[in-house]
């Protein structure tokens, strides 16, 4: 095996690692009542702050490591050239600075943004992890209807029946799973919706941020913090005072709540490193394969009964997602003109978001 393959193969592992670590540590989060307490938006909002801490130390270590390169970068051979610098991996992070200004342009998308985290961990917390790729699975759904709908976009046949087939494999997963939730799919199609249009909004305010998606989470988690706090007063005051002399009192829950954030900032490193090592479309198959045995190893995980529409409505929404990902890659080849700009679209297939992957 060359460098190049076990580079690939170790950030492809590091990817299935850090995604299905991640779900099955907020799992236990929200539904282990020995560990955790019964509060999806008092830990969701502990994880928007860890974000955001680690945001702006990488932001610090990213001016550093800017600076740096730039001394390095002065001629040091005899021809004037410079020498050959690598540059940090903190480098590709901004200094992280929160101005009102910009924060009340970004504010409508972190009101979706809030949305969307917090249905995707209400479903985890109320649907089997054996189903909750099912529950999510109409994004590409809601992806095409908002392209329509809002952008005017027209959907080919192709698509079409693409959609056909994720809606059908959502209907039999529903129907094959023994321990159906009501509540937790509805959360499950909210937390699908939002991720759609987390998409569109997050497409018209990376400008206020000079398209730079890091600089865009700091942001959106510090404002998702300020819009978690009288949420968690009203809902889960209670239950957290209740809780201070109980789990919130134990180093194992403050270790998982600190670990399950540190995932959630990793995950976003890992999908651009797996990008950047393979292809978007390889990033789409890797990320439907680590699904399928996210789900299978759930069953035997957390002892979720197995039933052949349970089984089978899993591979089919994820069969008719994959098989999504290559009808929008050929599309946009067609209509893709080298001396045009790209195609303004929801361009779910070749880059999703994280929250639609996990």
């Amino acid at each position: 095996m060359d460098d190049n393959t076990a580079y690939i193969a170790s950030v492809v592992a590091t990817y299935w690692f850090v995604s299905i670590s991640m779900v099955y540590l907020n799992k236990v989060l929200m539904s282990n009542d020995a560990l955790s307490i019964p509060a999806p938006l008092f830990v969701t909002w502990f994880q928007c702050i860890v974000t955001a801490v680690i945001c702006y130390v990488a932001g610090k270590c990213g001016e550093r490591a800017q600076r740096a390169s730039t001394y390095q970068s002065v001629p040091t051979d005899e021809h004037g050239s410079s020498a050959g610098h690598r540059s940090s991996f903190f480098s590709q992070f901004p200094r992280a600075e929160y101005r009102t200004d910009i924060a009340r342009r970004i504010f409508p998308l972190s009101i979706i943004f809030v949305g969307m985290i917090t249905f995707n961990n209400l479903c985890l917390k109320w649907v089997a992890v054996s189903f909750y790729n099912v529950a999510r699975s109409l994004t590409i759904v809601f992806n095409v209807f908002f392209s329509r709908a809002l952008l005017g976009i027209p959907t080919s046949c192709q698509t079409m029946v693409c959609l056909l087939v994720v809606i059908f494999g959502f209907f039999l997963g529903t129907q094959g799973e023994l321990d159906f939730s009501v509540k937790g799919t509805v959360a499950g199609v909210c937390s699908s919706l939002f991720v759609s249009l987390n998409s569109i909004f997050t497409k018209k305010v990376l400008p206020a941020v000079d398209d730079n998606h890091w600089r865009l989470t700091f942001y959106n988690n510090i404002n998702a913090c300020m819009l978690f706090l009288p949420l968690v007063a009203y809902f889960e005051g209670d239950i957290i005072f209740g809780a201070i002399n109980a789990q919130l009192a134990t180093a194992a829950f403050w270790s998982a709540m600190l670990v399950a954030g540190f995932f959630g900032f990793s995950i976003g490193i890992v999908t651009v490193l797996q990008i950047k090592a393979t292809s978007p479309l390889s990033h789409n198959i890797s990320g439907t394969a680590k699904a399928a045995v996210q789900s299978m190893m759930a069953f035997y995980i957390w002892g979720n009964q197995a039933t052949v529409m349970g089984v089978l409505g899993i591979f089919i929404v994820l069969g008719g997602s994959l098989l999504y990902t290559f009808v929008k890659m050929n599309e946009n080849k067609k209509v893709h003109v080298p001396t045009s700009p790209p195609p303004k679209e929801l361009s779910e297939g070749t880059k999703q978001t994280e929250m639609e992957k996990v």
